[in-house]
């Protein structure tokens, strides 16, 4: 039976990047990949690189992608309204919807716009990647073009929604849980008042 190998690295700026693999097939998916590459590639041994995809266009969350591509393969991925507001390039432009093989796996493509209008969260199983969508007790860092309404939307319309028990692997900071961020969030205390 496959299951799913999860490594999260520490790049610069503290952005969390992950390589997710299939145990079976030995593929894997980067979401974020930082600078230093070599730390990325360093754990990308032995699996075989499906894609690279970015959750939203801000340049840590994309320092290590033309390096880790140029190493390692793999197709690149991001939306296209980050890309053309980043002066990003992808080998495709990925929505809302859109499912990413990865050996016996599936990545599922959410679009979240507000942080970025391009963010996108990556559902893999029960584990969610949430850029700076949502972050362990709280949001990501306030922008120029971020919309904090439209990322509140995102979140309570689409993430809010997802079974108590989804593991939240965010762009920056410690893995949490649905359960945690509903119970204990600020994000989703305001909403009970």
């Amino acid at each position: 039976m496959a299951r799913l190998g999860i490594v999260k690295v520490k790049g610069e700026k503290d952005v969390n990047c992950f390589v997710v693999s299939c145990t079976s097939t030995r593929e894997a998916v980067v979401i974020d990949p930082v600078e230093p590459a070599d730390k990325v590639l360093d754990q990308l041994s032995g699996l075989t690189l499906r894609w690279i995809v970015g959750t939203h266009g801000h340049p840590g969350h994309l320092a290590g992608k033309d390096a880790v591509h140029s190493a390692a393969g793999g197709t690149t991925g991001l939306h296209v309204v980050d890309a053309k507001q980043f002066l990003r390039s992808a080998a495709r432009y990925l929505v809302d919807g859109d499912e990413l093989a990865l050996g016996q796996f599936t990545a599922q493509v959410i679009h979240t716009p507000g942080h970025t209008p391009g963010s996108l969260c990556f559902l893999v199983g029960n584990h969610l990647f949430t850029g700076d969508t949502l972050l362990a007790g709280g949001i990501g860092r306030e922008m120029p073009g971020t919309d904090l309404r439209q990322q509140l939307i995102s979140i309570h319309g689409k993430l809010a929604t997802l079974p108590l028990t989804t593991a939240i692997y965010p762009g920056h900071g410690t893995v949490t849980s649905l359960e945690n961020e509903l119970r204990t969030s600020p994000v989703f205390q305001a909403a009970r008042r």
